[in-house]
């Protein structure tokens, strides 16, 4: 095994390591919070007699009965008032039959006290979690496996670290900075390898991440938004978190959402660039980032694309009401919540064109000595083998020389 090859190998196992170290960590502990017991259980019977449904909406009570399929009380049976309020993106309908979480308390040692808190789908979730990492491991071997690694790493760092540092109070845009660069690095790195190319991604990424992030900052007081558009954040500060600053929260949202497009951008033209390098050693440092940059401009059309269909195909339903509602265009544009998703797709645009440049910048840098000392090398080379026939012809010289006088 080649000690790149080992490098890599020994900085996969560091980051499966700390993921696991992570699955452990827990910064939202309450000692005073109330905690309730936690099981699944399926739905023996239903009682929809008090259930109103007016069109589609349902509201009023539903009656279950659930027997628990794990925890402490496992086998028992608890009765459950689920609560139908009419909002269908919140409330669930249970049928008899099926598994679902269930939180409860004890009086006397029995289960009571018990809600509802969805369908089990956590076995479907794994289960194409699963299939994604197989898929992976089957199309890039070896990078599939540190890109699945990567993926982990990711949902931990921003489960584990980001999300309850928030709610402890550290400033978010510090915070999301720090963590944007963690996350860089550990993808990069780990996917790129620990080289030059690795650092090439690194170094723009966070180039691109930092100029998103003043964008996102300045633009969102020039459009005199606040982090309250977001969904359940007004209901996020009547949780007793109201001390949370919102609007930095909105603003690190911004550009972390955006990095991921930033670093695969970053990923392209460096490998790119390494590429070129590796079939051209010699390229005059300019043509290579002439090159990077032809890359860049093929790519990053397409990329900015791609954020404007993320981020507006999760906001179909409303756009379809307000043209539904006869709305005009100036009047949805300028709804705060609208405006803020414009920001988001445009300002996380200018990461993505951006990117493409300084990446290219910083690979034509960090490649430029390389290929000196390529050079350097062939010419060295060259001159010692010139010298070598010159010697060879001048001995066969000297020796037919001698060998011809009487």
């Amino acid at each position: 095994m080649s000690t790149h090859r080992r490098h890599e190998w020994i900085f996969s196992l560091i980051i499966a390591s700390i993921c696991i170290a992570l699955s452990f960590l827990d910064l939202t502990r309450i000692p005073s919070a109330p905690k309730g017991i936690h099981a699944r259980g399926v739905v023996e019977a239903v009682d929809n007699s008090r259930v109103r449904q007016n069109l589609i909406v349902k509201t009023e009570e539903q009656f279950l009965t659930v027997r628990l399929l794990n925890g402490p009380h496992e086998g028992q049976s608890i009765e459950i008032v689920n609560m139908l309020t009419g909002k269908m993106e919140f409330d669930e309908f249970y049928e008899a039959g099926k598994i679902v979480l269930v939180e409860y308390d004890t009086i006397d040692g029995k289960p009571a006290h018990g809600v509802a808190r969805g369908y089990d789908r956590l076995k479907m979730q794994i289960l194409l979690i699963a299939l994604f990492g197989i898929l992976l491991l089957a199309v890039a071997g070896v990078t599939g496996l540190k890109a699945v690694l990567s993926f982990l790493f990711a949902a931990m760092v921003l489960w584990k670290l980001f999300f309850p540092l928030l709610l402890r109070g550290f400033p978010p845009l510090s915070t999301g900075l720090a963590i944007a660069a963690l996350l860089t690095a550990v993808i990069t790195f780990s996917v790129g390898g620990v080289n030059r190319r690795g650092l090439a991604v690194f170094l723009g990424s966070m180039l691109g991440v930092g100029l998103t992030c003043a964008l996102a900052t300045s633009f969102t007081k020039a459009f005199a938004l606040h982090g309250a558009v977001r969904p359940f954040a007004e209901t996020l500060l009547y949780s007793g978190h109201f001390r949370l600053d919102l609007t930095g929260i909105f603003i690190a949202s911004v550009f972390i959402a955006s990095s991921g497009a930033v670093m695969d951008l970053a990923m392209d033209i460096a490998a790119s660039m390494d590429e070129i390098k590796r079939r051209h050693p010699d390229i005059a440092p300019f043509d290579h980032l002439r090159s990077g940059l032809r890359i860049g401009r093929a790519v990053v059309g397409t990329m900015t694309t791609t954020l404007l269909l993320a981020y507006s195909s999760s906001h179909i339903a409303m756009f379809l009401l307000f043209m539904a509602k006869g709305l005009p265009a100036v009047n949805i544009l300028n709804a705060p919540f609208v405006a803020a998703e414009v920001l988001n797709i445009l300002v996380g645009s200018f990461g993505l064109v951006t990117v493409a440049p300084l990446t290219a910048f910083c690979a034509a840098l960090l490649y430029r000595q390389t290929g000196r000392k390529s050079v350097e090398l062939a010419m060295k080379d060259t001159t010692a083998s010139a010298a070598k026939v010159l010697q060879g012809s001048a001995a066969s010289a000297a020796t037919s020389g001698t060998s011809s006088q009487p």
